[in-house]
């Protein structure tokens, strides 16, 4: 088994890939965005034993030299280094265009350069904007209802040129919505439990209605190991995807009535996006990596939900609970 390069790996998302796939017996070489205070993100908090086993890379996805230098000596690449936050996206779109397609398109050259025998390129289910019809598959047309979901677009569509112009054993791997441990309080869940364990009883939160197809991380990361194992995948575009959809109301009365049920929702304005820009619902269809690959999701919502509020217990220290978080 080749040396597998995971960028963003200081990520949410990139850490539990990065610990799976140590635990897999896989090497692994860790991308993390440098910065003077030499932090590794989330790979911090792994247990000795498991980083013990990591190579890590410091370097700046922007830049095609850096980049190249973390490819050599790898068989593989996980690409999972991005900027995500759809608020930030409306004030700072250069950045996203920058981080999204320009490193996208440096990890592709380099792998291109270097002959990289697999390269996985990390979508997300924003790409194809409130759903046409459900459940959502892979020939779902894209809308860019933010400038986030189309620099996202763009990434995809130039992994896509490269495995047709240059025959690069590419794969598009497009999460649903991703949730777990170690995930920032951007994100809706963490958003909503974090308020909670904090004592709060009004709860902010932007719209109730759109729902969303919820994926455990464990899930995700076993998703992306099972395409990566699969050559049926290259060439392709996958969905991550539970086949279920709850709305952000229904999600958030759940958990009120786990954690506090005195709790209320209250709509903070600054939380809602444009109304052209809300994607409004998004129902994953999984039949193609169900079809493709060995992946089957392991975790029920509740038993995923469990974990998230045990970590976020913990954890709660990490969390600005009084300001929105971008």
């Amino acid at each position: 088994m080749k040396k597998i390069l995971v960028t963003g790996s200081d990520g949410f998302i990139g850490s539990h890939l990065t610990e799976e796939l140590v635990k897999q017996g896989y090497e692994v070489k860790a991308f993390v965005y440098y910065n003077s205070f030499n932090t590794w993100g989330w790979l911090d908090t792994l247990p000795k034993e498991i980083m013990e086993h990591v190579e890590i890379f410091q370097g700046d996805i922007r830049d095609p030299h850096g980049v190249k230098e973390a490819v050599k000596g790898c068989g593989a690449v996980f690409h999972l280094a991005a900027l995500i936050a759809i608020p930030f996206s409306y004030h700072s779109p250069d950045t996203y265009v920058d981080t999204n397609i320009k490193g996208t398109l440096n990890v592709l050259q380099a792998a291109r350069d270097l002959e990289t025998g697999r390269v996985l390129v990390t979508s997300t289910s924003e790409v194809y904007g409130t759903a046409q019809y459900v459940p959502i598959d892979e020939k779902h047309p894209y809308q860019g209802q933010s400038p986030y979901s189309a620099t996202k677009i763009g990434a995809d569509r130039l992994a896509e040129s490269f495995y047709r112009s240059f025959q690069m054993p590419v794969t598009i791997v497009r999460p649903f919505n991703t949730y777990g441990p170690r995930q920032s309080a951007r994100a809706v869940i963490p958003t909503i439990i974090t308020q909670l364990l904090s004592g709060k009883e009004i709860i902010k939160l932007g719209a109730l209605t759109p729902t969303r197809d919820f994926n455990y991380v464990k899930d995700t990361v076993q998703g992306f190991i099972e395409i990566y194992k699969s050559s049926r995948t290259i060439g392709e575009e996958i969905n991550i995807a539970t086949q279920h959809e709850i709305s952000i109301g229904e999600l958030a009365e759940e958990l009120i009535s786990q954690i506090n049920p005195k709790a209320e929702i209250v709509c903070d304005e600054q939380r809602l996006r444009p109304e052209k820009s809300e994607v409004s619902r998004l129902l994953g269809c999984n039949e193609k990596i169900l079809r493709l690959t060995d992946w089957r999701p392991r975790y029920t919502f509740r038993q995923g939900l469990a974990e998230t509020v045990e970590f976020l217990k913990n954890n709660l220290e990490r969390y600005k609970t009084d300001i929105y978080n971008l």
